[in-house]
């Protein structure tokens, strides 16, 4: 694979000597779209908007236990600042997770750090997009989830140059600090395509082979040359320490990214 310039300019720039990405607990948003899929309805029963939706019970619960894991850290290994997503269900797991280790709650809200907008397809399942929009169904596939725009919505392309300027921040105001974020499974996804200089294949085929579990997470380290290395990947070993049920989402194929 060719080198990317980004990853290339990055390892050139400073860094903070430690990310860790934290996908969100289980959302309401999550079990209603395993209950519509499993029903084979189109649309979620669900009456917040995306921004709102909160954890679940379960959610909360794998919140809980990814603190306890964090109480367990030694001091240098816990989190200096914590960027987080504005929506709810990152905002609240972060919140829930640094409340239970008793360490500091002050989060850095940054909106480039919010889920994928779905645009039309917001609230519909594989099977309510094909019957709502067949043409934009088709178009889908002809054109494959990574470069694929819903009307009013964004693409996956879209959300990465959102992650490009996050990372730019993150390297210029937080080089040498332990830096921990809280945000969902797009974000994350292109934090690696970024990071590591993944292309349309390689970023598609680890999200299908590996989907992202809730409350998971995925680290870099910081390399000599300053780049950021990855050391773990969808790592769920706080939440099965504790017991508590691990969920993902089946691939996205038939359907919305959520």
């Amino acid at each position: 694979m060719p080198d990317n310039p980004d990853s290339i300019a990055a390892g050139r720039r400073t860094a903070p000597r430690r990310l860790v990405l934290v996908r969100h607990g289980q959302s309401e948003g999550n079990v209603a779209d395993a209950a519509a899929r499993k029903a084979g309805e189109g649309r979620l029963a669900l009456d917040y908007r995306d921004a709102d939706t909160p954890l679940s019970e379960l959610g909360h619960e794998q919140a809980r236990a990814l603190g306890w894991h964090l109480a367990g850290l030694a001091d240098e290994q816990r989190p200096e600042v914590v960027l987080c997503s504005p929506y709810e269900r990152a905002r609240g797991t972060a919140l829930a997770a640094l409340r239970e280790a008793g360490l500091d709650d002050t989060l850095v809200l940054d909106e480039r750090l919010r889920e994928r907008d779905l645009g039309i397809f917001d609230g519909l399942t594989g099977d309510g997009i094909r019957a709502d929009h067949p043409e934009e169904a088709e178009r889908r596939t002809k054109v494959g989830k990574f470069y694929y725009r819903p009307p009013g919505g964004e693409s996956w392309c879209d959300v990465a140059l959102r992650v490009r300027s996050v990372l730019a921040d993150i390297r210029q105001e937080y080089a040498d600090e332990h830096v921990w974020v809280f945000s969902h499974q797009a974000v994350i996804m292109s934090f690696r395509l970024v990071l590591e200089g993944l292309d349309e294949k390689g970023i598609i085929t680890i999200d299908n082979e590996t989907p992202l579990p809730n409350c998971s997470m995925t680290s870099y380290d910081r390399a000599e040359d300053g780049s950021l290395e990855l050391d773990t990947y969808a790592e769920t070993a706080p939440l099965d320490e504790e017991g508590t049920q691990t969920t993902r989402e089946e691939p996205a194929a038939t359907g919305a990214d959520r």
